[in-house]
């Protein structure tokens, strides 16, 4: 069962869902969802120095790709056909038996933007930043600011509490992130 506007700010006023810092209702709650703003966080891939993405190679986020900081008030300009990695301003905590979806902003979407690749699923217990995976599928670059609402979450009930939560998780491999951390499937093998 999907949340509404109701049940998530319940969420919000007892703890059970936790979104540091506290969002601002009035603009970013949703009828079932709720926005988050861009952070000035970014990784970008260094297309120029290689010729391939190696999956196997547990190097890649220092060899490949580097980490953009952008002030506040400043534009990311995100190039058609282009990916990064970015956060939200917002960090998310979950209980263990909740999970959230994020979703793309209709506004951002009429311009070609995607803030997810595959990445849309936040398990039950997950703690640390909302990282995105922006891409620009239209034909011009776009501008994107920090602090703008660049997302939306919603947020579904579990069956029951899973067994094992992702901060519990003997693998988990983005627990507490604080930043747009690259891929680590190098660690899975």
């Amino acid at each position: 069962m999907v949340l509404s506007d109701g049940d998530i700010r319940k969420a919000l006023s007892s703890g059970r869902i936790s979104i540091t810092p506290r969002p601002n209702l009035t603009v970013q709650l949703g009828s079932c969802s709720i926005d988050l703003r861009l952070g000035t966080l970014f990784r970008v891939f260094n297309h120029s120095q290689f010729p391939y993405i190696d999956p196997n190679n547990p190097k890649l986020s220092t060899d490949m790709m580097k980490e953009v900081v952008v002030a506040v008030g400043k534009p990311f300009v995100l190039q058609p056909g282009d990916f990064v990695l970015a956060t939200t301003m917002e960090s998310l905590e979950l209980p263990d038996d909740l999970i959230a979806r994020l979703e793309g902003r209709s506004s951002l979407g009429r311009l070609g933007i995607v803030v997810h690749s595959t990445a849309s699923i936040f398990d039950p217990g997950w703690r640390g930043v909302v990282v995105m995976e922006l891409g620009n599928q239209g034909r011009m670059p776009v501008a994107l600011y920090p602090g703008m609402r660049i997302c939306a979450l919603t947020f579904e009930e579990l069956s029951s509490p899973a067994l094992v939560p992702y901060y519990k998780k003997k693998h988990a491999k983005y627990v507490g992130q604080k930043s747009p951390e690259a891929s680590k499937i190098a660690s899975e093998r």
